[in-house]
């Protein structure tokens, strides 16, 4: 084989990769920019966030509440029950701080998102992209970073924390709940909620929100990358997959970066 077409075999991929992901910083650093001006936020630009906010949270709470469920009973019962056993009562609070509230929290609702929200997304977007209507509207003059792809980073954003809030306080609750039919808590659900929070440090404080923010960021950043960026001949089975492993990749790598730092 020509060592030139094996350049062009590896260097194709390589650039796309590399691309995309440049790609996605520059618009994720638009986001930021512009979103804190004022005058950016006019008043087709709120209705877009405001319905992008709607369809995000109310298509996943059913799946969030479903989980934070699950979780409940599978690991904050499971957390209180045994170290009630071998009387470590005082280690309920900050096991649950760092296992449910700083790592396993934000990386599920991440996933949610990413299925939930954001499949539908990138199938509003790829539609656009490929039947030629991203032309149209640019050639009418439309900012489509501003009408497009603002909106839903902002609304995925809120959207994320919001969801991550009440996902953490359906297990704690549901935890409880369970914890104290088995006769493993007798105190009040004020007063375990209370144990969790004094367990929880600066640091705790810190990443969990910037967790939750920056995952529904990333994600709405990637679908939005990847939607306007398909070609004509791309279809929803070949962006959605695309989408769903980036998607994956920015997650993890977000969580762990954190993790890492704080």
């Amino acid at each position: 084989m020509n060592p030139r077409d094996i350049l062009g075999a590896v260097g194709r991929p390589t650039k796309e990769r590399v691309g995309f992901v440049l790609q996605s910083m520059a618009m994720a650093w638009g986001v930021l920019r512009e979103g804190a001006q004022p005058s950016t936020w006019r008043r087709s630009v709120r209705r877009s966030c405001r319905t992008s906010l709607t369809r995000s949270v109310a298509g996943s709470l059913g799946t969030v509440v479903v989980a934070a469920l699950i979780v409940g009973v599978g690991l904050v019962f499971e957390t209180i029950y045994w170290l009630h056993n071998v009387g470590q009562e005082a280690q309920i609070g900050r096991i649950l701080v760092a296992v449910l509230i700083r790592e396993l929290a934000p990386l599920l609702i991440g996933i949610i998102l990413l299925g939930r929200g954001g499949n539908a997304a990138i199938a509003e977007l790829g539609a656009l992209a490929t039947e030629g209507e991203v032309a149209v509207l640019r050639a009418e003059g439309v900012d489509i970073f501003q009408y497009l792809v603002l909106p839903r980073a902002f609304a995925f954003a809120i959207g994320g924390f919001v969801l991550g809030t009440m996902f953490v306080m359906t297990a704690l609750i549901s935890g409880f709940v369970t914890g104290s039919l088995a006769g493993s808590v007798h105190t009040s659900v004020f007063a375990f909620l209370d144990d969790v929070l004094r367990a929880a440090t600066a640091s705790d404080v810190i990443v969990f929100p910037t967790k939750l923010l920056l995952i529904g960021l990333t994600i709405a950043v990637v679908r939005c990358a990847t939607g306007l960026g398909a070609d004509a001949a791309d279809t929803a089975a070949d962006l959605l997959p695309r989408g769903f492993t980036r998607g994956i990749t920015s997650i993890l790598a977000i969580t762990l970066l954190l993790s890492a730092v704080l």
